[in-house]
């Protein structure tokens, strides 16, 4: 392998790019967000009263500048640490400093119309979002030989939330879920105040080193949003971590997704298995609706206009038997763990919300990061871990698998 770069010197930068933030528009559902005033010209439609804006919606922010890229030779390849659906994840040591890092390569084999729209959004999520301390920070974008390879340069950090709880003989210790749940939630709120939806939120997306700080990983299907939020593409978020709305449908979603995979987490974390490991689609909201009860227009207003409703045949108990499930958890942890999985949407708990919680304000006391046990890393192939079989990242060009709710017209 070459241990220098392909044409002996470095590009020079480019100028920063302009500071862009397209205007939001109002949506349907009131904000915390304060809309601030715009002067509007004088026709009919201006007389009348702006509507709302969304209470998903966060204050405007500006895109960061992007530079020129230098090589890939820049960094001698380690070890493979995973393959996801948009990239593969090497280990890299920096020729100049010796420091480790993670290498990225994103998918662009079977690109033919230009560098992908998922990759775009991927770099610019990590761009914006990544000066946050719980969230994955982006070092350069480095280059190789064809156009085809580009890498993301990251940060190494030596687990990820899903091979740890796979090793674990125990579930982490209610003090340390608080810590994890905490520093996800604050991760969250802070792209969600930058228009950020990350789309694909799960434990083997949560990495944490040594010292027990949380990072976010995986943008890979994130995107911008908007206010409005408008039509999105609803083969979102991996399987056992996608809400209701998402499986029935639904295109008109909100940030409100990415807390039900809050949700689903903070339930893994405290009892170290999936709560929801469904074999496909049909059975991913048959044991929502076996777990939380089956859902109504009173306890989710809009339910029966969902797209793929009439197509179900719901199963399980009127109502929640959440609390059972969890016996050990005190009452605050359920109503927080109630309120992430909330049927509707509009009525789901805020990032933000969830972060001033009784819950983690009541005993046991979140623990400090730096008390963690530290673990063996397999991704610097210090050990290997156990093999837990769990569903891929959706691929958004795809259509639905035969066994999606929007194939039931076969079983009808």
């Amino acid at each position: 392998m070459r241990q220098k770069p392909l044409d002996g010197a470095e590009p020079e930068p480019l100028k920063p790019a302009p500071s862009l933030s397209p205007s939001r528009q109002s949506s349907k559902t009131p904000s915390r967000h304060p809309s601030p005033s715009v002067s509007t010209p004088f026709f009919s439609d201006a007389l009348l009263p702006p509507p709302p804006r969304s209470r998903f919606a966060p204050p405007r922010s500006a895109h960061p500048p992007l530079v020129s890229c230098r090589s890939v030779y820049n960094y001698t390849r380690l070890n493979h640490i995973e393959e996801g659906t948009y990239g593969v994840v090497f280990r890299a040591r920096c020729n100049d400093t010796g420091e480790i890092y993670a290498l990225k390569k994103l998918k662009l084999d079977e690109e033919k119309q230009g560098f992908p729209i998922t990759s775009l959004r991927e770099v610019m999520a990590l761009m914006i979002a990544g000066g946050h301390e719980n969230v994955v920070g982006i070092r350069e974008i480095v280059v190789g030989d064809t156009l085809n390879q580009v890498f993301i340069v990251m940060p190494f950090i030596e687990h990820d939330l899903k091979t740890l709880l796979a090793d674990m003989p125990h579930p982490f210790l209610q003090s340390e879920v608080k810590t994890i749940m905490l520093q996800l939630l604050s991760a969250v709120a802070h792209c969600h105040a930058n228009w950020i939806l990350h789309r694909d939120l799960k434990t083997s997306n949560l990495l944490m080193n040594n010292r027990g700080q949380i990072k976010v990983a995986d943008f890979g299907l994130a995107r911008k949003f908007g206010d409005p939020l408008g039509e999105m593409t609803q083969l979102v978020v991996t399987l056992w971590y996608r809400s209701p709305e998402l499986l029935l449908g639904g295109k008109e979603y909100t940030t409100a997704v990415d807390i039900w995979s809050i949700g689903c987490i903070f339930a893994e974390l405290m009892q170290g298995e999936p709560l929801f490991p469904g074999r496909g689609e049909i059975d991913q909201i048959n044991r929502i609706f076996q777990l939380l009860g089956r859902p109504n227009d009173e306890s989710w207003p809009g339910y029966s206009s969902l797209p793929l409703v009439q197509k179900i045949n719901p199963i399980g108990p009127m109502f929640s038997t959440l609390r059972q499930k969890f016996k050990h958890l005190t009452y605050e942890g359920h109503n927080l763990l109630s309120s992430l999985l909330c049927y509707d949407p509009e009525r789901r708990i805020t990032a933000e919300e969830a972060l001033k919680h009784p819950y983690f304000s009541e005993h046991p006391l979140p623990k400090h990061p730096d008390l963690f046990s530290s673990f063996p890393s397999q991704a610097a192939g210090e050990r290997k871990h156990k093999s837990l079989v769990s569903p891929s990242a959706p691929v958004r060009e795809d259509r639905m698998a035969k066994d999606s709710l929007a194939d039931l017209d076969s079983f009808v």
